[in-house]
């Protein structure tokens, strides 16, 4: 195998299950790669505002003068993209050698496509003289690939209902196994402001330094700019993260606090603080695409993303009519998604997604129909994503906005061909 095409497909095919959690198999893997990093590492969990975090600690890093490298799942369009290196996605060529030294040190273990990449990306990453890894997790934490990996400082995000089948029926289970990734006498920052109990005692059981948004670190804001304090040190005058949406707020005060925590071994200036939040860019949260009309790219697949999308778009202001592309996977609470985006949308248009996990265009249709209180709106079911905001800029007129939201794959699957322009043909 000479491609990483080829890789991707020879991984698809090693293992029954597409996910089965548990780090057994990846240790052991692990350890026959001697696989380890000679930097700080700090591994980033939660359920909405992992790739933001992970996004703002990369280019404040970067503007400090150090050299990075990120691993981020999923991607939007190119596999290569779950791998940056000095802030550039690396090239596919690179990641080939590492998938050969995975399949020579696997054995007879067998990985699932997730696992069997993300040691691949391990392994790239350790062999690349970095002065900080930023390892977001996919699924959980505790028994996720990444946490094979020994944590320097460790970042829990906001934390809601997602994948429950996985990982509990509700947020004191899900925080527990998001709370798998804290290390015993390391930084453990919770940068979610109602933290589940189970994260609390687990660290305070585990004697992990413990950093809980409000108690030891905050922020505060007017329309302007906002600012963090925490610990002894205060920074004022920050001017706003260039990734768009209030929770932003919330997440760039965690990366302040892991950078303080950090401190001894990655000192960062204020100044790299103020370039790094106002250049940081991570496609699909909350994008908004210039031209007419107004394009918005979010990957809010679960109620409490969609919760904050909903109140970032009513912050946009007023538009005629806001048309919605929407696709996600059948396991996710499609009734409470549609149901809080509902008094925003005009017009829906449901998608098919090119993986078996999604519900269909007309099951997502079908949900929408029996969700109590929509109103009686346009709407209509599509092949593919491109094929969904398409009719949808057919539909629109210029001054209207057009949301693309819901999986990965949505997002992505309107970005194959680049971003897309619209005012062309609405300005004739």
């Amino acid at each position: 195998m000479n491609t990483l095409s080829e890789w991707l497909a020879h991984c698809e095919r090693l293992h029954p299950k597409t996910i089965d959690l548990g780090l057994a198999r990846v240790q052991a893997v692990a350890q026959r790669l001697d696989l380890g990093f000679a930097c700080p590492v700090v591994t980033v969990a939660g359920t909405n505002g992992k790739g933001s975090t992970c996004a703002m600690l990369e280019a404040i890093a970067l503007q400090a003068g150090w050299r990075t490298g990120v691993y981020a799942s999923p991607h939007l369009v190119h596999f290569e993209e779950r791998c940056r290196i000095g802030g550039e996605i690396v090239a596919p060529d690179a990641l080939v050698p590492h998938f050969a030294r995975v399949e020579a040190a696997r054995q007879d273990t067998s990985l699932t496509y997730f696992e069997f990449t993300t040691l691949a990306i391990l392994s790239l990453l350790a062999a690349s003289a970095l002065d900080v890894a930023i390892l977001e997790v996919g699924l959980g934490g505790r028994l996720d690939a990444v946490n094979a990996i020994d944590t320097d400082c460790a970042i829990i995000t906001s934390i809601d209902l997602d994948h429950m089948d996985y990982l509990g029926p509700d947020r004191e289970s899900i925080g527990r196994e998001k709370a798998g990734i804290l290390r015993a006498g390391k930084p453990a920052i919770v940068s979610d402001p109602m933290p589940p109990h189970s994260v609390i005692q687990y660290a305070n059981a585990l004697g992990a330094d413990l950093w809980l948004a409000g108690r030891d670190f905050n922020f505060s804001g007017d329309q302007q700019q906002w600012a963090w304090a925490g610990r002894g040190r205060r920074y004022s005058g920050l001017a706003y993260p260039a990734l768009r949406g209030a929770n932003q707020l919330l997440n760039a005060s965690g990366v302040l606090a892991a950078f303080e925590a950090l401190r001894q071994q990655l000192p960062v200036t204020a100044q790299a603080i103020r370039n790094g939040l106002a250049m940081v860019d991570l496609p699909g949260r909350f994008q908004i695409v210039p031209g007419q009309p107004t394009l918005v790219l979010d990957v809010a697949h679960n109620p409490h993303a969609v919760a904050a999308l909903a109140a970032n778009l009513d912050a946009m202001g007023f538009y005629p009519a806001t048309h919605a592309v929407f696709g996600a996977m059948g396991d996710k609470d499609l009734g409470t998604m549609l149901a809080k985006l509902g008094p925003i949308i005009d017009r829906w248009y449901f998608t098919d997604l090119p993986t078996p996990r999604a519900a269909s265009a007309q099951a997502l249709l079908l949900q929408w129909q029996a969700t109590p209180g929509q109103r009686k709106l346009p709407a209509s079911v599509h092949a593919s994503p491109r094929d969904a905001l398409a009719a949808a800029v057919a539909a629109a007129e210029p001054a209207d906005r057009i949301l693309v939201f819901g999986s990965f794959y949505t997002v992505g699957g309107v970005l194959t061909q680049g971003v897309p322009r619209l005012s062309a043909k609405h300005l004739g």
